[in-house]
């Protein structure tokens, strides 16, 4: 019974394996979510008719029975207080991109002068934050202060724990405004993950592959990468301590050109950081399983395993939190910015999504006979289908200042949407396109040629890593995702995108075969309609090098949308099609979606005045002083050496050089004053004014800077160097 009743993210990672001791599973076991409010945790303290029916709303989607909700307040108040918590907290992520929490105390006074420690289901299932200060895009003024938080029963509540001993309750909840409007990045979230996974149920239903399938979740795994810097460089360099990118830099000597870092041993001192991040992910219930090197010297990757997507887009909130506090114990500091480190490798958040139901199967999963197996194949057509109408939107949920400098580069797919299906399901394409499936192109085996070595079995694809969405073998992978941003928007978008797919698949696939159609009339309406979404919809696959010039230009014949910065991609936000899409899905309405518009726009516009900013205050007091104590250093060496009748042509080119260095970067910098100065008749001019006038000064500073950098002596550069940041250990 315990076993049965175990909650679903104790199943993923403590799964019963023969070759593990007793004592091991025990010590996982015990590990393993000890500071989340989940599975044993509930099985123990509530009653068997209130668990069930609490696990009725987390694994079957049925709606919260609002009865049960002071007994599990009690239950989770004792246990947190078991574990040191004096506060709770409803935990939510505002249009911030980061995560909010107001912290209550348990004890409140009795009025006889005594206090008791309380925690009722009202305090449970909501709260009052005030909703002034955080972005609304217009949908409430600053006057206009009331906000609702409401407890999302479907995340487990956990408890976090400061490195000198203070624990808090947090309660994961939805945010929304006085008018029941979404202020946050989870309510429009679990609205998308809804409809969605109601319109997998109806394509299941048309294939008769429903019998037993009580709930479908959409499922979500992200890979994060990330930079370790040392502390005391960071503190040294007002960019990275202020906006998480140096806005100067001169590369070093070495970068990741022998390709040596990758899946390199990790240095014992990043190894007991990941160890300890590790440990505490563990005791928050969130399953990591992989750790490695990535590409750049000083990057890092931390992998979970699979979760629903609403739970494993609040774990990822969770593990960043966890990253940079431990980063800090370690006397380091975790960079989660996409581009920390001009010219070497920078950070993505690569977003691996699926559909999987409660019976254990993973619609995304192609099976054997693969050509045959239709309801697959319409689920992958529904995919392609909503790529191909709506890349601009996809492209827009990735958009923000940071990505804009990865985006294209060397480790990260363009900003063209595309996707990558692999030899063997663009085989099926064709025989799609065709008319008649007949085949399914087998991977096979590899023989290595030793015989002590096993062979090993061959995958049907390769594995694309240009692509921005890429299907790798049960699931796609989208790989074009920041990795400072938070995956709740892209996913409720792509839900939202596949929904209205799926939605197209099933009436068209039901107005074909007619009323009770037999298993032969299914396959028919299938291949017909399937053909025509393969014809239709067919430009938006490609398999070879998104990196390659060739591929923009044979993506523009195709006619896709290259959506090359924000300012380019952002305005797809406030097209009548993206509109009137969320407004039909309820996932947001009109006003819902405009806000978040004219709040990545205000994002965008800040970040690049905040950076601007920083730039001239490293320029003209720490860059420009080192370069004219240069300048007077050089000077200093030619007037000593002509003072005495000898010749120093090649001191002299190094005078001219500092000099004409200090120069260039006092024009720039008055560039950068006077982009930074411009002002605009609207936050939608500024966009791309920001964009087409600021960026490049800053550019051009930059240039500057780091020409100088590189004749300056060591002693009068004040900044912690790029050598030094990602090469010294």
């Amino acid at each position: 019974m315990q076993d049965a009743r175990r909650g679903m993210i104790d199943s993923i990672i403590i799964e019963e394996d023969m070759n593990l001791t007793n004592q091991e599973q025990t010590r996982a076991s015990d590990i393993y979510g000890r500071l989340t409010f989940t599975g044993d945790v509930m099985l123990k303290r509530l009653p068997p008719e209130v668990f069930m029916t609490l696990e009725q709303t987390i694994h079957a989607g049925q709606p919260l029975d609002p009865a049960i909700a002071n007994t599990v307040a009690g239950a989770m108040r004792e246990w947190a207080v078991e574990h040191g918590c004096t506060h709770y907290c409803h935990w939510f992520q505002p249009l911030t991109g980061t995560t909010a929490e107001k912290h209550d105390a348990f004890l409140s006074p009795t009025g006889d002068g005594n206090a008791i420690e309380k925690f009722s289901g009202a305090e449970l299932i909501e709260g009052e934050p005030d909703a002034s200060s955080f972005p609304s895009g217009g949908i409430r003024d600053t006057y206009e202060a009331r906000g609702y938080t409401a407890w999302d029963a479907t995340s487990p509540a956990f408890i976090l724990q400061t490195k000198d001993g203070v624990s808090t309750l947090c309660i994961p909840t939805a945010f929304v405004s006085w008018t029941g409007e979404a202020l946050d990045k989870k309510t429009p979230l679990l609205r998308s993950n809804q409809v969605v996974v109601e319109q997998a149920m109806r394509l299941l239903r048309f294939f008769g592959n429903e019998t037993g399938v009580k709930q479908i979740t959409t499922t979500l795994g992200c890979e994060q990468e990330y930079f370790l810097v040392d502390k005391w460089q960071v503190e040294e360099r007002l960019d990275l301590s202020i906006c998480g990118r140096t806005l100067v830099g001169a590369p070093a000597p070495k970068g990741h050109q022998l390709d040596d870092h990758y899946f390199g041993a990790i240095p014992e001192r990043v190894l007991a950081f990941m160890s300890s991040v590790e440990h505490r992910l563990f005791e928050l219930g969130i399953p990591v399983k992989t750790r490695h090197n990535e590409v750049a010297p000083g990057q890092f990757e931390i992998a979970p395993t699979f979760e629903s997507t609403n739970v494993a887009a609040d774990h990822q909130m969770i593990l960043m939190h966890v990253l940079r506090e431990e980063a800090s114990k370690h006397n380091f500091v975790c960079l989660m910015h996409e581009k920390p480190f001009a010219g070497v490798n920078g950070s993505g958040k690569h977003n691996n999504w699926s559909l999987s139901t409660d019976t254990g199967v993973n619609l995304l999963d192609p099976r054997q006979e693969t050509h045959s197996n239709f309801q697959f194949l319409a689920f992958l057509c529904s995919v392609m289908r909503a790529i191909d109408l709506h890349s601009d939107l996809l492209r827009a949920t990735i958009a923000g200042a940071g990505n804009d400098h990865r985006l294209g580069a060397n480790e990260a797919p363009p900003a063209i949407m595309s996707i990558y299906l692999g030899e063997m399901l663009t085989d099926i394409l064709d025989q799609l396109e065709s008319g008649k499936t007949s085949s399914t192109k087998r991977g096979g085996t590899m023989d290595l040629g030793a015989t002590t070595l096993p062979q090993l079995p061959r995958h049907s694809s390769d594995r694309n890593r240009t692509s921005p969405f890429a299907f790798t073998g049960n699931k796609f992978e989208f790989r074009a995702v920041g990795s400072s941003q938070s995956v709740a928007w892209p996913n409720t978008v792509l839900n939202t995108i596949i929904a209205e797919s799926i939605d197209w698949m099933v009436r068209e696939l039901e107005k074909k075969a007619g009323k009770n159609p037999t298993a032969a009339k299914r396959d028919a309406a299938a291949r017909a309609v399937l053909k025509s979404v393969v014809k239709n919809h067919r430009r938006v696959c490609f398999d070879g090098d998104g990196y390659s010039q060739e591929w923009v230009e044979e993506a523009a014949r195709r006619g896709l949308p290259n959506l090359h910065s924000t300012a380019d991609a952002l305005p797809t936000l406030k097209t009548k099609k993206a509109l009137d899409l969320f407004k039909k899905y309820g996932v947001l309405s009109n006003r819902e979606l405009k806000a978040r518009y004219e709040i990545l726009i205000e994002q965008y516009n800040t970040v690049l005045m905040i950076e601007a900013n920083t730039l001239l205050s490293i320029l003209r007091t720490e860059v420009l002083p080192a370069a004219i104590q240069a300048q007077a250093q050089v000077a200093e060496a030619v007037s000593a050496t002509h003072s005495v009748g000898a010749e120093c042509t090649g001191t002299e080119e190094s005078l001219k050089a500092v000099i004409n260095g200090i120069n260039e970067l006092q024009s720039s910098i008055k560039d950068v004053d006077t982009a930074r100065g411009k002002t605009y008749a609207s936050p939608e001019k500024e966009l791309k004014g920001r964009r087409n006038d600021l960026v490049p000064a800053m550019e051009r500073a930059r240039m500057a800077s780091d020409q100088l950098e590189q004749i300056i002596p060591r002693d009068l550069w004040t900044l912690p160097t790029y050598a030094e940041m990602l090469l010294l250990r």
